[in-house]
């Protein structure tokens, strides 16, 4: 130990030895010093370094490995902060070294000694025998032979839902078949929707104009059926329903003879449209073009989930993919909205899996401040796994053409419920650009983005994009189990985007009713096909 006392007497410095990381400083006020508060001080000092160094040693004279004294656990606690010493673990090396060594899948395989439970091994653990290696090498194996298993689950769960969603339930075939054999013998329905003296009002815009494009009739009967019955002022809302060739029948005779007066409902098919029948359309090219790399790129569902390298996710991702609904023209009409209805300066665009619990007319009365498309974005909000969706989560980044043009950590929006301004996007170049990006997409292999169409139109609206209150569009209900009931049923539209579709078995039994209290169950098509609540 020594002991420094500065010239002018105001700064005592005792210095002890080896250990401590700092000098310990004793100010003097006065520039006399007390002899006997100084030795009282040196007597402190010394007091507690002895103290210390008996903290550190006592542990070992009290002996055993894994036992010690009150004051031999205090200053193996303390001693080694107080002489800035790092605190050993208590965890043998040994097993670090096991549990941090590779192990080849393949060892496990046709292995019946492996715990298969947690209970089996600690019943193999109590019987003794397991050195620190052993127990090591049991714990890795027995680990990761559960990782393979859960994810293996993982997968084929995600293969189930991709079959499951991807197939038309024969409940709903048989409701197409039984519309359109009406529509071929019953007059009714095959009625002029709107009737003539309502024509007019298709391309009036003091009227509130929903677009509606959808190939299944129960969805869109839903859909409908939620917009009028939640309208403050029904008898001024149209409803535009564009579908496709092979279900124009069926729809037609479903809203022919369920009206929904006051409201005017509009069925077209895409062929009706004369913008559409003349010359080529790009939409239509580059889903043919879309189609054929998917098929070659992707090679089928089996040889997605034949990848073992690949974690679950992204193999329900490429599984996603294959969905026909992301190569349904269904799903890519909302780019062309400007020429279907060249007449009308402000629409809301409706996916089919929705269902809307409040009067939307209100969104007519927001300022969009000159942007094309009013959307709900998806990087904020109290669900992290719906709501944290940022550029980064559709687009790929590691392509430099993505990279240089967009920002990962740009928040997204979501399609399914938006206001479209069709005087402002006319200004633009938004649908040149969605079939450029396509375009593009396609000549790379489908490295830009993997999925939908949401990607393309992220890009094609980029800076065109007026968020709007989350009320509005809640989302999720297709694959978030986690939804509360009363959270979704206080949403003004809900969305079931994701597999688990309301008019699907795998859809969450919880959420289902939201969707089914627009469905009349007595109707003698609904009950014929056999569509159940549950």
């Amino acid at each position: 130990m020594q002991l420094h006392i500065s010239p002018s007497l105001r700064h005592v410095t005792v210095l002890p030895g080896k250990g401590l990381k700092e000098f310990i400083k004793v100010k003097v006020a006065s520039r006399r010093v007390s002899y006997r508060m100084l030795f009282y001080s040196l007597l402190f000092f010394t007091f507690l370094l002895r103290f210390v160094f008996v903290l550190t040693s006592v542990d070992g004279i009290d002996g055993g490995e894994t036992k010690c004294s009150t004051i031999g656990c205090l200053g193996k606690k303390l001693g080694p902060k107080l002489m800035g010493k790092k605190t050993e673990s208590n965890v043998p090396e040994v097993i670090y070294q096991t549990l941090d060594a590779p192990l080849d899948k393949d060892e496990l395989r046709g292995r019946s000694d492996i715990p298969q439970s947690l209970e089996e091994f600690m019943t193999e653990v109590k019987k003794g025998g397991f050195d620190a290696k052993t127990f090591a090498v049991k714990l890795r194996e027995m680990v990761t032979l559960m990782e393979q298993r859960t994810r293996n689950a993982k997968i084929q769960e995600y293969l189930y839902r991709h079959v499951a969603s991807s197939s038309i339930p024969k409940q709903l075939h048989c409701l197409d078949l039984r519309l359109a054999s009406e529509h071929t013998n019953n007059a009714a329905a095959r009625l002029q929707l709107p009737s003539a003296e309502l024509v007019p009002a298709l391309v009036d815009n003091s009227y509130f104009h929903f677009v509606l494009a959808s190939d299944n009739v129960l969805a869109a009967s839903v859909v409908a059926a939620s917009l009028v019955r939640n309208c403050l002022r029904p008898q001024k809302v149209v409803l535009h329903i564009i579908t496709d060739k092979k279900t124009y029948y069926p729809m037609q005779a479903w809203f022919s003879l369920h009206p929904l007066s006051p409201a005017i409902i509009e069925v077209k098919a895409l062929h009706h449209f004369d913008w559409f029948t003349k010359g080529k359309v790009p939409v239509l090219e580059a889903m043919e073009k879309d189609q054929k790399v998917r098929s070659q790129f992707r090679g089928g569902s089996s040889a997605i989930v034949a990848n073992t390298t690949e974690k679950p996710q992204v193999i329900a991702a490429k599984l996603q993919t294959l969905s026909p609904k992301y190569n349904s023209v269904m799903n890519h009409i909302r780019i062309h909205l400007p020429e279907l209805f060249p007449s009308l300066n402000k629409v809301i665009f409706l996916d089919d899996d929705i269902v809307i619990q409040t009067d939307l007319t209100p969104l007519w009365d927001i300022d969009m401040n000159g942007k094309v498309n009013g959307a709900v974005e998806t990087c904020t909000g109290e669900d992290k796994f719906v709501m944290s969706k940022r550029l980064k989560s559709y687009l790929n980044f590691s392509h430099p053409l993505i990279l240089k043009n967009f920002n990962p950590n740009e928040c997204a929006w979501a399609y399914g419920m938006n206001i479209f301004d069709l005087e402002a996007w006319r200004k633009t170049n938004i649908s040149f650009t969605y079939h450029h990006w396509v375009e593009q997409n396609i000549k790379s292999d489908l490295s830009l983005w993997q999925l939908g169409t949401l990607p393309p139109g992220l890009i094609a609206f980029h800076g065109h994009v007026h968020i709007i209150d989350p009320f509005w569009h809640m989302l999720g209900l297709g694959y978030q189990e986690d939804t509360s009931f009363a959270d979704a049923e206080s949403a003004g539209v809900i969305h079931f985007n994701g597999r688990a579709k309301p008019w699907l078995d795998i859809a969450f039994p919880q959420l289902r009713p939201l969707w089914t209290k627009y469905v009349n169950f007595s109707d003698k098509f609904i009950k014929g096909c056999h569509i159940k609540a549950s």
